[in-house]
């Protein structure tokens, strides 16, 4: 492994208005000394953009207050020229991409967004690092490419070529791209599958944060596979944490027995190893709701709750063996799912401000 030291770094984050890629650039602001932090993000409008707009407001005060040489670009990943453009520009050392349109249902209604984003957008960033040399490509894989698999915990050696979702497909494309790239032209690159991430500022699209808007709007919520889904839920602390210590460990440079290049390439999960029953997942949730005042000490959940069959392209358990990224990396996530639903349910309170409307 070659490490990389981020300070005096020209660091690219694309999908940097997202929930993890604006956590990420939070930390670098913390954690690094005179980089220079650019985000790409296009801002469309798959969620709610007034809370891409609260996260970007809060890393420029950040930045600010910090004296961080940050600039933010509204642009789309799929615009070659652009991308094309802001790599001759900033000559980047470490690019984490982390933009992508996700969603596993949503992929299934409009694949078209998937395909100009994942694999597009994707194959962009590709080939500008091939063209402006990087030192480091990380970039957002997910949970999803084990589709399928019967066999838990899920390892990065198990098989993922049976995905349930086209949005599993477009990712598990993503590793197969960047192992191309990694062994034609030597680009260092890491995959990161993410599992069920969660927190505040969260996405909306996500179960903990729809099923709060509904029940505070008196609406039923459906738990899928009569709550018999398992989740390995990690808060965006543990996943930002993992994303920060591999962009600091590119996969080695070195050549085989052929004298030809050995593809400098890494896949990790990161997720936390203690998968949730979707039913107790929702019993912790109501039960932060309503300690943080979200919902009142009387809220009848019983008669707000439907268990319903699985959806097509989900599947019913994620589980995460995590045991390479401890071994190269010293790091598991550590916090519990009550800790995070508690900071989640705080966050939403202070934001929205229920208990005034």
């Amino acid at each position: 492994m070659e490490r990389i030291d981020l300070n005096n770094k020209k660091i690219l984050v694309t999908g940097g208005a997202g929930f993890i890629g604006s956590n990420l650039i939070k930390r670098l602001f913390e954690d690094t000394k005179n980089a220079t932090i650019v985000n790409l993000d296009n801002l469309n409008n798959y969620y709610d953009v007034s809370l891409k707009e609260y996260r970007l407001d809060l890393l420029r005060q950040k930045s600010e207050q910090l004296h961080i040489d940050y600039s933010f670009v509204k642009g789309d990943l799929a615009d070659k020229t652009l991308i094309d453009k802001l790599f001759a520009q900033y000559k980047f050392d470490v690019v984490v991409n982390l933009a992508a349109q996700a969603g596993v249902r949503y992929s299934i209604e409009n694949p078209d967004a998937y395909i100009q984003s994942n694999m597009i957008g994707f194959y962009s960033i590709l080939e500008a690092c091939r063209h402006n040399p990087v030192e480091h490509l990380v970039y957002a894989s997910s949970s999803s490419v084990y589709g399928g698999n019967k066999k838990v915990p899920f390892a990065v050696e198990d098989r993922v070529d049976n995905p349930v979702s086209l949005y599993a497909a477009t990712k598990k494309s993503n590793e197969l791209f960047a192992h191309c790239y990694s062994k034609l032209y030597n680009i260092p690159t890491t995959g990161l599958r993410f599992f069920t991430v969660y927190g505040p500022a969260g996405r909306p699209d996500m179960a903990y944060f729809g099923f709060t808007n509904k029940l505070l709007k008196g609406q039923t919520i459906q738990i899928f596979n009569y709550g018999n889904c398992r989740r390995d839920f990690t808060y965006v602390d543990d996943i930002v944490e993992g994303i920060v210590r591999v962009m600091q460990g590119a996969p080695e440079r070195k050549n085989g027995e052929d004298g030809l290049p050995v593809p400098p390439y890494a896949v990790y999960n990161i997720g936390g190893g203690q998968p949730e029953n979707l039913l107790d997942f929702v019993n912790i949730l109501q039960e932060e709701l309503i300690r943080a005042g979200v919902l009142p000490k009387d809220y009848d959940f019983e008669s707000h709750k439907q268990l319903v069959p699985m959806q097509p392209g989900d599947v019913p358990t994620t589980y995460a063996d995590a045991t390479a990224l401890e071994r190269d990396f010293g790091f598991t996530p550590k916090i519990t799912l009550r800790e995070g639903l508690r900071q989640f349910a705080e966050w939403y309170k202070a934001y929205y401000n229920p208990s005034s409307k």
